[in-house]
This record gives C-alpha cells, sequence and structure tokens, in this order.
C-alpha cells in the first residue's frame, strides 16, 4: 500500500473542508459538505485503514528492526511501535484531521447560531487547524467572554 499516497489524500480532503469552512462558513449546505464529504470521507478512510492494518491486509511499512505494535498495551511504550510504522502515522494522522476538521465545523456552526461576528472566529479556525485542540480553547475562550460581556459594549 502507497501511504504517501493515503496520506496525500487526506490532506487535501481536510484542507479542502478547511478552505469551506473559511470562505463559505455562513451556508448550511457547506456545512453539510464539511461533515459528510470531508468528515465523513476522513472518517471511512481511517476505519478502513485501521481494519486493513489490524486484519494484516496491508503493509504497514514498519521501521526496520521495529517491533510489531500491541495495540491492547495503551502505554506510552505499548504504542510507540505503532508510530515507528508509516501505516501507523497515516492511520494516526487521518485521525487527528478527522475530529480537528469535525471541531472546526463545530465552531463554525456554533459561531453562525450565536452570531459570533466571523471576524472573531477566523483565528480560531485557523489555530483548530493548525493545533488542535489549542484553537477549540480560544473559540471557547471566545464564548465564555461573550456570555459574560453585556451586550451593549459586544462588537457586532
Amino acid at each position: 500500500m502507497n501511504w504517501d499516497v493515503i496520506f496525500s489524500f487526506t490532506n487535501a480532503v481536510a484542507l479542502l473542508g478547511w478552505v469551506m469552512l473559511a470562505v463559505w462558513t455562513r451556508t448550511p449546505m457547506t456545512m453539510a459538505l464539511v461533515l459528510t464529504l470531508g468528515v465523513g470521507l476522513l472518517c471511512l478512510t481511517y476505519a478502513i485503514l485501521l481494519v486493513l492494518l489490524v486484519a494484516n491486509l496491508v503493509d504497514p511499512g514498519r521501521i526496520p528492526g521495529a517491533a510489531a505494535p500491541d495495540l491492547l498495551d495503551y502505554s506510552v511504550a505499548g504504542l510507540r511501535p505503532l508510530f515507528l510504522s508509516d501505516a501507523g502515522i497515516v492511520i494516526g494522522w487521518t485521525h487527528y484531521l478527522a475530529f480537528d476538521l469535525f471541531v472546526g465545523a463545530w465552531v463554525a456552526r456554533t459561531a453562525r447560531a450565536e452570531r459570533i461576528p466571523f471576524l472573531l472566529v477566523i483565528p480560531c479556525l485557523f489555530l483548530t487547524f493548525l493545533f488542535g485542540p489549542a484553537g477549540f480553547l480560544l473559540f471557547l475562550g471566545l464564548r465564555l467572554l461573550r456570555s459574560i460581556t453585556p451586550a451593549t459594549t459586544r462588537v457586532a
């Protein structure tokens, strides 16, 4: 299996979803496309790859000398061998891409529903795109700040 091609594919899907969120976030159709075609396709790709890997139906592309992963050992040492393979990196990355894009879509949808100005949301989306939880945390802070700020002093 060509893990580089799959890696590029998942990155392209995620990037398209993020561009749609940044440019056309105000339309319900965009949200549906991002969630269905973006997040859904990434989740499907993740699930298929994970099943193929666990069933030993694909070459994991392990670094020479790396042990086979023990997926039942949820410790740093136990999971390390999984990430010493191309499969582990691509599957893990696809997991991050899917969830970060889902969170970005939630941020955009929630901001629209709560009438938070899009200019204030853009930094949250950008940080979520690059650093996942940091962008989400910024958005939660923005929501908290708006909830305790009197409406007469708010921007927009």
